[in-house]
């Protein structure tokens, strides 16, 4: 088994699920898979099932400085709002599901390799190579409730999420979706800071 395939948790839909998060947690309920648009307006990313139907549905406003998103399911209904709060040390993303359930994410815990982030309203963990959103996601007992693997050398940002507790399944893609806004606006950041400095010389 190569190095690649070893770390990474990636499959297609349609696919048997990855062997290594078979080996370590068994066969998943179920897997969905996202596709980000890279050229798109209003930033959509869709989340689709084994039969690539789409099940989920985000969008950014395209204009907002608060980056606030909302996802959808497949019938139009709210599934969670999503924004961030700006003007401060770290950068922190604030999510509110349907149900009134609150949570949110914060930047100041990614480490550059091994990221261990905590959900503290919810009593979650995030661990893994968040960067690379390569990780696991558990709860509050340390059972595993979704793997989450990047497909590498890929011009789209794909992703699979194996769902083992199906009943947090929305939880779990808010989680991905902002966990992706939060990537793409480091990665704007480090950009940024490269070109300055780069002019500055």
């Amino acid at each position: 088994m190569g190095v690649f395939s070893k770390f990474n948790r990636f499959h297609e839909a349609g696919e048997q699920a990855n062997v290594n998060n078979v080996e370590k947690f068994g066969e998943p309920a179920k897997s969905l898979f996202t596709s980000s648009k890279v050229f798109s307006l209003h930033r959509r990313i869709e989340v689709v099932n084994d039969r690539e139907e789409v099940v989920y549905r985000a969008e950014s406003k395209a204009i907002s400085l608060h980056d606030r998103t909302e996802i959808f399911d497949a019938a139009g209904n709210l599934v969670a709002k999503m924004w961030k709060k700006v003007l401060t040390l770290h950068e922190r993303h604030f999510i509110e599901m349907a149900d009134g359930t609150n949570f949110q994410l914060s930047n100041e815990l990614w480490h550059l390799i091994k990221d261990v982030t905590n959900v503290e309203e919810l009593g979650w963990q995030l661990r893994g190579n968040i960067m690379a959103l390569n990780f696991e996601l558990y709860d509050a007992d340390g059972s595993v409730i979704a793997v989450i693997g990047q497909k590498m050398f890929s011009l789209h940002d794909k992703y699979c999420i194996d769902i083992y507790k199906p009943e947090h399944e929305q939880k779990v893609i808010a989680i991905l979706i902002t966990l992706q806004h939060m990537i793409r606006d480091r990665e704007n950041a480090a950009a940024a800071s490269s070109s300055s400095s780069s002019s500055g010389n």
